[in-house]
């Protein structure tokens, strides 16, 4: 029997993957789930006991939270990134960790192939296919669900005839979970009017009194809220996703360009994601030149849409990644928010590397750098040369 890995996460996709490999295809299935973050203790048992129902050969957990973060959310939360000024990457982004992952165990096991569940209308098979062919260009690619042109109905009704249990109204909804995210894809996402129902969340909304948080920033990494240091900047985004999840902060539908030339929905629940870019951002409009934030604002977007597309390994990547580091250096201190249900509100900033110290003046009041005869002549300095443009091109 050939051996393939799995990219499996126990979704409806990779469950009919699973079975149709082992009973339809006689390969050896080994199934492997990526952790980026989306799972507890318990969901990992309840998964790797419904995998090993289908027969598969082997389950096998590949714990990647830390190395997501150090190689891919650190850079989009340096660069601020969301996509068309709305989405943090969420399935994008881990994708490609997944991807290397699972390239790396298929080879570490001797596989003869490797398996995902992505259908042809979406960005996954490209960003998984785009993977395996630089890091296994050896390992032949099979993708179910793809090649059959498969509906979620069909899926369905292929895992009822083989008997097997699971939730399939729940199922009716694509869920993709992780530390930067989870994605959350249906019949409402498919239309340009849909929009996702409050069972279709993972969250519920379970907090309703608003309550203050405060995050704070070492060179552009979050390592503590409300006062609590983590070890790690992954323990501070679990624990912020945490306190506002059950705001219903963070939910929303992406409208974007795909990687095939289609335009798409999708919609996702990102409540640490996005209080941490914009509180990051805050900070920066107060730590930064106004060089600073012009220059990383344009590296960011080209950096968020080559990784949106897939192309993480291109080495222009690793230069990007060295200037948004370089600009952190002074991106520390404090931002205080106000969680409410729905919403959040940044109510401001302390740091030691303020820009803003009252100590060059307030604006709008006084200035401490500079008089007011400065400014006369600057001013007409200033606007020379389109002062000239208009003499020259009056008319008489």
């Amino acid at each position: 029997m050939k051996k393939v890995v799995l990219a499996y996460s126990g979704g409806l996709d990779t469950t009919f993957c699973a079975l149709h490999l082992s009973k339809d295809l006689g390969y050896e299935v080994h199934a492997a789930l990526v952790d980026t973050g989306g799972f507890s203790k318990e969901e990992l048992l309840d998964i790797q006991g419904r995998a090993e129902v289908l027969g598969i050969a082997s389950f096998r957990v590949l714990e990647v939270k830390e190395i997501y973060y150090q190689q891919v959310i650190k850079y989009l939360i340096f660069g601020n990134v969301l996509k068309n000024d709305t989405y943090p990457l969420s399935v994008s982004a881990e994708r490609i960790v997944q991807a290397t992952s699972l390239a790396e165990y298929a080879l570490s096991v001797g596989a003869e192939a490797v398996a995902h569940g992505s259908t042809g209308a979406g960005n996954d098979q490209v960003r998984f296919d785009m993977i395996f062919h630089i890091l296994a260009p050896d390992l032949e690619i099979i993708t179910p669900i793809r090649d059959l042109k498969l509906s979620r109905q069909e899926e369905i009704d292929y895992l009822k005839k083989h008997g097997v249990e699971m939730n399939f109204e729940k199922a009716a909804y694509s869920v993709n979970k992780g530390i930067w995210g989870t994605s959350v894809g249906g019949k409402e996402t498919l239309s340009s009017t849909g929009f996702l129902p409050e069972e279709a969340w993972p969250t519920p909304v379970s907090k309703k009194d608003p309550s203050e948080v405060t995050l704070e920033f070492v060179e552009g990494e979050l390592l503590a809220c409300n006062g609590t240091r983590y070890s790690s900047p992954v323990e501070a985004i679990l624990e912020l996703s945490a306190l506002a999840a059950p705001y219903g902060i963070g939910r929303d539908i992406h409208v974007g360009d795909t990687i095939i030339g289609i335009k798409g929905r999708v919609g996702f629940e990102a409540a640490a994601p996005l209080i941490i870019i914009k509180a990051h951002h805050l900070l920066e409009k107060h730590t930064l030149t106004k060089w600073q934030l012009s220059w990383k604002k344009q590296v960011a977007e080209f950096y968020g849409n080559h990784l949106h597309e897939g192309h993480y390994l291109d080495p222009v990547m690793r230069n990007l990644e060295v200037f948004l580091k370089d600009t952190q250096k002074f991106v520390t201190g404090e931002v205080r928010v106000l969680l409410q249900p729905y919403r959040f509100t940044l109510l401001g900033i302390k740091s030691e590397f303020d820009l803003m110290s009252s100590k060059f003046g307030s604006y709008g009041e006084m200035n401490k750098g500079y008089t007011g005869e400065d400014v006369k002549g600057f001013t007409r300095i200033l606007g020379n040369q389109t002062a000239i443009f208009h003499k020259v091109t009056r008319k008489p």
